[in-house]
Order: C-alpha cells, then sequence, then structure tokens
C-alpha cells in the first residue's frame, strides 16, 4: 500500500486539531476529538502530539497532530524528523503567528516542502489574500530555497469541514487538500526499502501499564516483525539487543496489533526497555545508526521539593522524597523537553522549556495526589570563554491601535528591543525581542495594561550575550502572622493595602501569603482578628463589610508573581504560596 507521511503543524489556536479530527470524520472514523487529554480539553490547546492515520484512495495518509504553544515545541522538533511534508496551517485572519515561524524554520532546515493551508476563511474578519502574501514574505525571510518557495496553498474551514483551492469555488468537503496531499507529498513507502536490513527510529514515547515504555517509531529501511530480535544502537550507551513483543499501526486513532510492517509505516513497539528518542532500531550490530534527533534545551529552572508546610498530608496522597522522585522519573521517560538533576537529595532541580510546561506537569503531580513545593522559576544562564549568555524570546503582542505606549514602555525596562511595528484596521502588531528574565511574570501584568484586549505570545530564538539587570515593580507580600481561619472584619481592613489571594473562612498559617503589598516591602498582618462587639448598638455606627473578590492563585499566576524567599506549595486541592522561613 502507498504510504503518505504528514505532520499538522501552526501557532496555538489556528485549527490544527480541528482540522485532524474533520479529516477524520470524513474517513469515516467516529472521533470525540483528537485532544483526548482531560487537561487539553479544559484548556483548549494540545499538549501532547498524536499519531492518527485515514485511508483515501488506497493510500494511507498517517497524520501527527502538533502542539501550537511554545512551550511544547520539543513535541513539534523530533516529529518533523520522522515524516515527508508539513501541512503549515495559518489563520486566514491573524496570519503567521510566532509559533508558526518557528515551526516553520524547523521544516526549511530540514528540507521539507510545506503545503501552505490558510484555514478560518468563514470567518467574518478573515483576509485569505493578504495572508497568503504573508505567508510567501515569511518563508523568504527564513531562506527557503527555490523549490520550497513553490508552495501549493489550500483554502479550509477546518470547523465547517470545507476546503477549497480558490477563493470562490464550490464548498464540498475536504478532498481538494487530501488530493493536494496525494499530489505534492512524496510517498514513504519505496520498493528497494523493504527489501533492506530493518532500520527504525523512535520519535515519540508512550507508557502503558500492561505493556511499559513503548516507542512510536518510523520504518525507513526493511520490515519490522513482531517478535523480531533487534539490535538497539545509541549514540551516548553502549549497543544491546532486546525483542520486539508487540506491535501496532494506527487505524485512524486506535492503534491495531499486527504481525508486521513495511519501510515507510509509523508504527508503536512495545518490548525495548529503555529506549530513547533518537536512538536506531536495527537488525544487527553492525549496522550504520540513523542521525540522532537534536532537541532544543531548556531555558528556565526551579527547584521541587517536599511539602513540609504546617498543612503537609493532608490532601496528598503522595507526599515522600522517594515518591516525588520516582514521579520525576516517570515523566522523564515521555517528555523529552524535560532534565532533572537528582544530585542533591533535599530538593530535585527540574529544567523545562517554560511556565506553561512546568505548571502542565505540577497539574498532571496534583491531580495524581501529589503534595510538593517548588522554587520561583529562574532562566539559565551559561557561562562561555566571552561572558555570560542567557536565553532569549521574540514577542509578537497584538494590541488596540490607542494602548502601544504603556506596552513599549514597560517592554523596554525589561530590555526589550523593538524590532517591527505595523498597523492594520484598528490593530497594532509589535515585535520585540526580549530576554526570558524580562517576560516572567509579565503575562498578568500585560492583561491589566491592555484591559484584557492584548495578545502575547512568544517563542524561544537562542541565547544571547546577558542583557545586565532589570528592574521589575516588585511588589511586597502580605504574610500571616498568625494561624487560624481569616475573617472577613480583618480582610476588609487588609485589602486596602494591596491584592487579597484568599476569602473569608480560609484556613491560614504562619508564615503563609496572604496578598500583596503595593508598596513593595512584606507587611506582617492578623488576618483572624474579629470586631470587638459592645451592647450598644446604632444604626449609623457600624459599617457594611464589603470585600473585593480574591486574586484566586492558579499554578502560572503562582509561579509568575511569587518572590525569591517564597515557595509555591502545590496539593490535590489548593494552591498556596508561603514564605521559605515561615517564621522572621
Amino acid at each position: 500500500m502507498d504510504i503518505r507521511n504528514i505532520a499538522i503543524i501552526a501557532h496555538v489556536d489556528h485549527g490544527k486539531t480541528t482540522l485532524t479530527d474533520a479529516l477524520l470524520q470524513q474517513a469515516g472514523f467516529v472521533v470525540a476529538s483528537m485532544d483526548s487529554n482531560a487537561l487539553e480539553q479544559e484548556r483548549g490547546i494540545t499538549i501532547y502530539s498524536k499519531n492518527a492515520s485515514l485511508l483515501y484512495k488506497d493510500t494511507k495518509i498517517n497524520l501527527v497532530d502538533t502542539p501550537g504553544h511554545a512551550d511544547f515545541s520539543s513535541e513539534v522538533e523530533r516529529i518533523l524528523r520522522s515524516i515527508d511534508c508539513v501541512l503549515l496551517l495559518v489563520d486566514a485572519q491573524e496570519g503567521p503567528m510566532p509559533q508558526t515561524k518557528f515551526v516553520l524554520k524547523k521544516s526549511l532546515e530540514l528540507g521539507l516542502k510545506p503545503i501552505v493551508v490558510i484555514n478560518k476563511i468563514d470567518k467574518p474578519a478573515a483576509r485569505p489574500a493578504i495572508v497568503q502574501e504573508m505567508v510567501y514574505e515569511l518563508f523568504l525571510d527564513l531562506g527557503a530555497n527555490d523549490e520550497q518557495l513553490e508552495f501549493p496553498v489550500v483554502f479550509a474551514a477546518a470547523k465547517q469541514g470545507f476546503a477549497i483551492n480558490q477563493i470562490g469555488d464550490e464548498q464540498k468537503d475536504l478532498s481538494p487538500l487530501l488530493e493536494a496531499v496525494l499530489a505534492h507529498v512524496p510517498p514513504a513507502s519505496k520498493a528497494s526499502a523493504s527489501e533492506l536490513p530493518l532500520a527504525a527510529q523512535p520519535f515519540n514515547l508512550a507508557y502503558d501499564n500492561f505493556l511499559g515504555r513503548c516507542s512510536i517509531c518510523r520504518v525507513y529501511e526493511g520490515k519490522i516483525l513482531s517478535g523480531q530480535n533487534v539490535t538497539i544502537l545509541s549514540h551516548d550507551v553502549p549497543n544491546r539487543t532486546a525483542k520486539i513483543t508487540k506491535l501496532f499501526t494506527f487505524s485512524g486513532l486506535e492503534r491495531k496489533e499486527v504481525e508486521s510492517a513495511e519501510a515507510g509505516d509509523i508504527v508503536m513497539v512495545a518490548g525495548l526497555g529503555q529506549i530513547n528518542i533518537g536512538d536506531t532500531i536495527a537488525a544487527n550490530a553492525d549496522a550504520t545508526p540513523l542521525p540522532a534527533i537534536k532537541i532544543d534545551e531548556p531555558t528556565i529552572c526551579l527547584n521541587f521539593l517536599v511539602n513540609n508546610s504546617p498543612f503537609a498530608g493532608r490532601e496528598g496522597k503522595y507526599v515522600t522524597n522517594r515518591q516525588l522522585k520516582e514521579r520525576l522519573e516517570k515523566e522523564l521517560e515521555v517528555n523529552v523537553g524535560l532534565r532533572v538533576d537528582f544530585s542533591d537529595t533535599n530538593f530535585y532541580k527540574v529544567y523545562g522549556r517554560g511556565e506553561l510546561h512546568v505548571a502542565i506537569l505540577l497539574e498532571n503531580m496534583r491531580r495524581e495526589g501529589y503534595e510538593m513545593q517548588v522554587s520561583q522559576p529562574q532562566v539559565i544562564i551559561r557561562e562561555e570563554a566571552d561572558g555570560k549568555y542567557e536565553p532569549f524570546e521574540e514577542i509578537t503582542i497584538d494590541i488596540p491601535e490607542g494602548i502601544s505606549g504603556i506596552v513599549i514602555e514597560k517592554m523596554s525596562k525589561r530590555k526589550g528591543q523593538m524590532t517591527d511595528l505595523r498597523t492594520h484596521n484598528g490593530q497594532t502588531r509589535i515585535l520585540f525581542e526580549i530576554p526570558t528574565r524580562g517576560i516572567l511574570g509579565y503575562r498578568n501584568e500585560f492583561v491589566v495594561d491592555t484591559r484584557g484586549e492584548g495578545i502575547l505570545c512568544s517563542h524561544f530564538i537562542g541565547f544571547k550575550p546577558h542583557a545586565g539587570e532589570i528592574e521589575r515593580n516588585q511588589l511586597g507580600s502580605m504574610v500571616s502572622m498568625i494561624a487560624g481561619k481569616a475573617l472577613a472584619y480583618s480582610l476588609w481592613n487588609l485589602q486596602e493595602r494591596g491584592v487579597l489571594y484568599i476569602s473569608p473562612n480560609t484556613e491560614v498559617y504562619t508564615g503563609m501569603v496572604l496578598g500583596n503589598v503595593a508598596k513593595g516591602n512584606d507587611l506582617d498582618v492578623n488576618p483572624i482578628k474579629g470586631k470587638k462587639l459592645t451592647n450598644v448598638r446604632a444604626s449609623g455606627t457600624d459599617e457594611a463589610i464589603q470585600l473585593t473578590p480574591p486574586w484566586d492563585i492558579t499554578l502560572e499566576r503562582g509561579l509568575s508573581i511569587m518572590n525569591e524567599d517564597e515557595y509555591l506549595e502545590v496539593t490535590p486541592h489548593n494552591i498556596r504560596l508561603r514564605k521559605q522561613n515561615l517564621k522572621k
């Protein structure tokens, strides 16, 4: 059977998953959603890349749906090596965004020829012709060769389930897109490759409670068989032998057990033990290893510790140091963008791609019943022979025309350098290059400054010379000096000093952070003080207690607002901020 391997890449929320679902539904599969993970459904974003396949005109098309958020770009990088073409989705209103640029750059570097899909042409403000020009400019900026510049363009509305070759064509189904795939994607299966010895490479990992660690591989040469003895060739550890216990291919979203698979197909293999992404599965030890898959380095780090607050162990099922270490080791098996340093016994240093990357890990752990504390995220500074280097990001900001001044002022204070500014239909798009240190903790300020009307997107562009000191409006913390239940009367008096994070009747302990203080210095407060009562009552002397709703601490918000001397306490039912030293 003819096989075509494609990945769908785009910026977050440009319609990758919707398009994949629509393609599978047209092929006759019953699909709820590719975003099967509970966190993906709640947040409306793709976090983990997923495999699917469909049949069209006797051709098997293997689809890989990839995340669009910059923090999960390690998921995208390794997938691009295993496929033969990408569908680059671009929103017909927004045009190319930071992650569009990142994933397209990686694709062009690998020599792939993208098929451009201008999606959401059913939007009232869609401008497909202008966006097509913007995409062409992006290809030129990224140094695409002449062959790559001859990219085919398909217009689509994935939610409505149709694609067309030209604006004004009849809107029926997604067949024009599938026809473009057959016409422009090179066949993955070559007759000569099937006769060679086996050579396959894992590009994704999965964990199964019954099968253990599984690897999702592209078979480059030869035939892979269930029960076959193979040699694992690694770039950093000695070669070893293993036996394939189970072999699966994909049909729709389901995996289907098979006895063998040909060159060009994407398969899931069980029984290979501690196999890593980029290893080579070969028929014998003297085979040549396939080129390693390189993944960009993490940009931030923070410490994970056992929860030792006065409320420790109340809610969690897993609360010990050993259980925390085992869970992080298990995460490393499937999360390739993560690094963990286990050398210190008091805490574990975790390296990630961004605040959201770490927040998703923490959210998954707390839902599984883990309790822990984490320190403030810090950027990774590299010491080179010619000085210090730190991670930089490119920021794209879309805001209404009249409020760009405050944003430019704040970004320049954080060492951001403006590289582009354009205005279209009352909307301003500004591009900045800024140290990752400058963007940590800014997103909440940005929402307030732009009155919720701004969109801020970022992507990592590399390590550059250290930008020097960054001045920040550091908020102080309102710290409880006593344990007990917070009372409305006390909080009513405290809310004048800053923003509260708790509501009345919340249990507090000494050293817990209850809110922030605008003046920038920490303030010890008593949140359990009640009103002194007397027998005398008069209608004019009692004031009504009116409390402003508290600022609930979520994981991302907690990671961005915490100070250096604080921990974020994460439990299955609560997220609290606390001082590292509870008592002065």
